[in-house]
């Protein structure tokens, strides 16, 4: 298989961020396989958060293929980027075509990356997880690794216009594969999995430096004295976003 592409994007990534001067902190690296496959299942809190699961990867010399929404492959742009670097499309109408290539391509021994929150989280908390990282790590028998990326909402995440700050702190945290027994159902292995990665996240953001103001503390969750929404103020507003996507793709 060949990786130009994938190459070369990483190079791409690689400089914007040193332009951006981002201050990474990559730690759990040695929990990743040197071969084989692995479900890395990973918080979402930026757009940028799949270039930085990626980037962590790197020091293992593994890529990993990413499932995205299959908007961005239709992207004239984008798709046949992701195309060449072997990402899996997920069209949500039909569903088992997507999880059926992602069990495969992990079965084959790539990495593969899942948000399993299935959407970017205005609270900057794990929303709930969908059973499909789960269900594939289960299905395809190789490990289940909870991922926790921070940093990257300061500067590009959504209901917020890009903030082009540098030397921004970016965490990267890489937990232990979950264990199993064989008895659990995906449910049982989902709900492990919200409660690890609900910790590291928690971890993470509380050693993470704070907001320098009250006015700089929109990215910051509630729960440590931020202005960010909880979960339960985020619900409505996520609702309308997506009304007012549907109501855009139907004109």
């Amino acid at each position: 298989m060949t990786e130009r592409v994938y190459a070369g994007v990483i190079r791409t990534a690689i400089g914007l961020f040193r332009a951006l001067d981002f201050q990474f902190e990559i730690e759990g690296v040695e929990h990743l396989p040197d071969s084989g496959g692995a479900v890395l299942a990973s918080n979402h809190v930026s757009y940028f958060d799949f270039m930085f699961v990626g980037y962590a990867a790197l020091p293992k010399h593994r890529l990993v293929r990413f499932m995205a929404k299959k908007a961005v492959f239709d992207n004239p742009v984008s798709g046949p980027l992701m195309r060449a670097m072997h990402h899996i499309p997920v069209d949500r109408a039909a569903g088992a075509g997507a999880y059926a290539e992602a069990v495969r391509v992990v079965r084959d021994g790539e990495l593969v990356g899942v948000f399993p929150e299935s959407t970017i989280s205005r609270a900057f908390v794990p929303r709930t997880l969908k059973s499909g990282a789960a269900r594939m790590a289960m299905d395809a028998d190789v490990p289940l690794l909870p991922v926790v990326v921070w940093g990257g909402q300061r500067v590009w995440t959504t209901g917020h216009r890009p903030r082009p700050r540098r030397h921004v702190p970016v965490v990267v945290k890489i937990g232990a594969p979950i264990e199993r027994t064989g008895s659990e159902t995906a449910m049982d292995l989902t709900r492990v999995l919200h409660e690890r990665l609900t910790k590291l996240v928690e971890e993470v953001q509380r050693a993470y430096p704070p907001p320098a103001s009250a006015a700089d503390s929109w990215w910051q969750p509630a729960y440590l004295g931020g202005s960010a929404p909880t979960l339960e103020q985020a619900r409505p507003i996520e609702l309308a976003a997506l009304a007012r996507k549907r109501a855009k793709r139907g004109r």
